[in-house]
């Protein structure tokens, strides 16, 4: 049985990419009997997928990693439109398939949050219960942070997703009184009844896999380990798979 995995977060530049390579690096170096792939389904702008080609020696075909790109660093709807190209979710799902089929995990890294514009129709949580993705969210630690988890969190739940934990993300250097002051873990759990998995701590450089993968070791990984996902060979129904 494939295990996949949505990371997606409260909102955009607050470590998603960080916490994926960060799980990508762990299992690559913890857990080598099971092959690990990561995709990207739509990016706009440089960035994600240029650092996971060149950080990572992944398994997967390089055409697997970002099947949907827009070159301009906007929404994908009005990237698309700027750029004269279309949305084909359907291309996406097509890829998404291709990896479960061949990788123990699928790790798929979400754009924005989960109230981020896919299409002119559909967010990020409508790809998310569509595709049936167990969910991951990515909190930073920052003023502010515990109102926009709960939101999305409250977000979640509307669309019946499965969140699987939160993650807390340093942006910077943080002592535990100043996390304990902004995020809260028992808090944060009180409010959403979410697993609080760990911290990931501010990172010189976040280009390490050592460091990487040490940094997820100390999360509660083992809240991952049973996700539950079938394998799939058609899309869903009402999915955005057929969707541009």
């Amino acid at each position: 049985m494939v295990q996949t995995l949505l990371i997606s977060g409260t909102d955009t530049d607050i470590g998603k990419t960080v916490v994926t390579s960060a799980l990508l690096a762990y299992w690559q170096a913890y857990r080598r009997h099971e092959r690990v792939a990561v995709c990207k389904p739509l990016q706009s702008g440089s960035g994600d997928r240029e650092l996971y080609s060149t950080l990572f020696s992944l398994e997967q075909a390089p055409h697997l990693l970002n099947p949907l790109y827009y070159s301009l660093p906007l929404a994908p709807p009005l990237a698309a439109i700027q750029s004269g190209q279309e949305i084909d979710l359907g291309k996406a799902w097509q890829t998404v398939q291709t990896l479960q089929s061949e990788f123990d995990w699928v790790f798929i890294e979400a754009l924005g949050s989960l109230g981020s514009p896919i299409t002119h129709e559909l967010i990020v949580a409508d790809l998310a219960r569509d595709w049936h993705l167990p969910l991951l969210l990515v909190v930073p630690v920052r003023l502010g942070c515990i109102g926009q988890a709960v939101a999305q969190v409250a977000l979640a739940r509307q669309y019946h997703l499965t969140l699987k934990g939160i993650i807390l993300n340093c942006l910077e250097p943080l002592s535990d009184a100043e996390i304990d002051q902004w995020a809260a873990p028992e808090l944060l759990q009180s409010l959403t009844q979410v697993p609080i998995l760990g911290t990931i701590p501010y990172l010189t450089t976040a280009q390490d896999l050592q460091c990487l993968a040490a940094a997820a070791a100390e999360l509660d990984l083992e809240a991952l380990g049973s996700l539950g996902y079938a394998n799939q060979t058609t899309a869903p129904p009402n999915s955005p798979a057929a969707s541009h």
